[in-house]
């Protein structure tokens, strides 16, 4: 079952927290609870993903996109997602993860997260594509930075990020 109640309650407690800039960094903290498990006594890949919208959401919250997002009744969902898992994450284990908007190109924003254990080493890594999404189709995120009033430059791609995307341009869909 989805972690609703998690969520409301990391978008509660940020909910106060400064606002956040493009690119500017969201740090939360979070345990590996029995129901993330797996059979091997370790938190879920797929529950990892889901997991790390523990992150995602309020720092959509406090960069004010989930106002606009409201306002203009448009959406966000993902449509794809490069992940690196490097480390166990056991139950009751704390983790660190930190979120944060990486670049952008015409169509996606790309969204970078982590997660950190507290021996300080990366349990894992990830960057999402991301498509904010209204009654016409795709809302191009230059769009969504006027709405907020952002006035910040397109950033580079980095090189791996645009390796990634070229490698998913390569991609057939659908699959055969």
């Amino acid at each position: 079952m989805y972690p609703f109640l998690r969520l409301i309650k990391e978008v509660f407690k940020f909910r106060k927290a400064p606002q956040l800039g493009f690119g500017d960094v969201h740090i939360s903290h979070h345990m590996c609870m029995p129901w993330d498990l797996d059979p091997w006594v370790e938190l879920n890949n797929g529950r990892t993903l889901t997991l790390y919208d523990l992150g995602r959401i309020p720092l959509a919250a406090r960069s004010g996109l989930l106002n606009v997002l409201k306002e203009r009744r448009w959406g966000m969902t993902m449509a794809g997602a490069c992940v690196r898992y490097r480390r166990r994450i056991r139950m009751f284990e704390r983790i660190e993860m930190r979120s944060r908007a990486l670049c952008w190109d015409d169509r996606f924003i790309y969204i970078e997260q982590s997660m950190w254990k507290t021996n300080g080493e990366c349990a894992g890594h990830i960057v999402y594509r991301g498509a904010f999404v209204g009654h016409e189709g795709i809302v191009s995120p230059e769009r969504i930075w006027s709405a907020l009033g952002e006035t910040a430059d397109r950033p580079d791609i980095p090189e791996w990020v645009a390796t990634w995307i070229a490698a998913e341009d390569m991609r057939p869909w659908p699959p055969m």
